[in-house]
């Protein structure tokens, strides 16, 4: 059921790249590096603990699906971060669970830490 108020649940101008039954996969408007991806699912919960294990596993076969193309697209991507900020103390900023695909590449400098606004 979406949530009043939450960017990911109520915004029909999201340009989704990828989705499967339980989850979509969108780029961050914010990205840390090029073609930074977040993966959502649908379902509106808080954080990515919250999730089922039937969410999770969607999640992840969209993380597949993601790096795959981020790679294709990007020949120079050699590595992966791939996480969740759970809790305002760890950077969350947006509170509709979602994982941060982000491409790395040799030349990267280390990623800034997430701060909340």
């Amino acid at each position: 059921m979406p949530h009043i108020g939450c960017v990911f649940c109520n915004n029909p101008k999201l340009s989704i790249v990828a989705e499967n039954a339980l989850a979509f996969a969108i780029r961050d408007i914010s990205p840390a590096r090029p073609l930074h991806t977040l993966i959502i699912p649908k379902r509106h919960v808080a954080d990515i603990f919250e999730t089922s294990a039937d969410e999770r596993e969607a999640i992840h076969e969209l993380a597949m699906q993601c790096r795959k193309n981020i790679c294709d697209e990007d020949p120079s991507v050699g590595g992966f971060n791939f996480g969740s900020n759970v809790g305002v103390a760890a950077g969350q900023k947006i509170f509709h669970a979602h994982v941060h695909l982000i491409p790395r590449r040799q030349a990267d400098t280390d990623l800034q830490p997430a701060t909340p606004d």
